[in-house]
């Protein structure tokens, strides 16, 4: 759906090219999101296949691919064909150090495979990735939201915030500043309290293990109830079979 919003969907023509078959400056955006859905799109896929076949290598695979994403999005707005000085470019600023942590942490699962604080952090900053895009969204095409001094002008084929001098483009990359410093406590606050929930509710109750594992002890399950094994047997399989995964509280 992101696809087919930027390339389809949103273009005046619903499509991206010129009349020559090129690609025009005011839809060089529109592609640069649109291989970002695009990659995140193919981790998505083949995460599903590797849950489906289950190789040695599926958690570090899965991981590696996440991180590309990751690293691919984070290359992506550093390397935006938007203005890098103006407003937006400070909000995409902030957005890539969240992207940079994300990519980080993912990277960093691949080792730590059992770390819950790498799994937590990631978690928040993907959480935090997502609360930004759509503050982006709403204070940057937004008039009404538009900082003092600043208008929203339209330049190459969108709506861009520019500020009526220094002193207002200074003011407005603060106020920036003010919201992402505001928006971090509450997602903190947050993210602390539920995990603080969380264990107070399920702490010493709940013993992690992954779905695959859990359809693959049922098959298994019914194949040894057809051939109906000794007790001893049984409990081998079981014992095996149902062994937790011994992460980190």
């Amino acid at each position: 759906m992101s696809i087919a919003m930027e390339l389809f969907i949103g273009p005046d023509r619903h499509q991206p090219f010129d009349t020559d078959g090129t690609i025009p400056s005011n839809h060089l955006h529109n592609f640069e999101h649109s291989f970002i859905s695009l990659t995140f799109l193919v981790y998505a896929a083949f995460a599903i296949l590797l849950d489906k076949f289950v190789p040695n290598a599926q958690y570090e695979l899965t991981h590696l691919l996440k991180g590309i994403a990751f690293g691919q999005q984070l290359l992506l707005f550093h390397l935006h064909s938007a203005d890098h000085m103006g407003v937006e470019g400070q909000y995409h600023k902030l957005l890539q150090m969240l992207i940079l942590i994300s990519f980080i942490t993912t990277l960093m699962g691949i080792g730590y495979q059992k770390n819950f604080i790498v799994s937590f952090i990631r978690s928040i900053s993907i959480l935090f990735q997502g609360l930004w895009l759509i503050v982006m969204g709403f204070m940057l095409w937004t008039r009404s939201l538009i900082p003092k001094g600043c208008f929203l002008n339209l330049e190459v084929g969108h709506h861009v915030v520019r500020c009526h001098g220094e002193e207002a483009l200074e003011r407005a990359k603060s106020l920036v500043n003010f919201q992402f410093s505001w928006y971090l406590i509450w997602v903190t606050i947050f993210a602390v309290s539920l995990y603080l929930a969380m264990h107070k509710i399920y702490a010493g109750k709940v013993k992690y293990q992954s779905v695959t594992m859990y359809d693959f002890v049922k098959v298994k399950e019914n194949i040894e109830a057809q051939r109906k094994p000794d007790e001893s047997q049984s409990f081998l399989v079981m014992k095996k079979s149902f062994s937790p995964l011994d992460m980190e509280e």
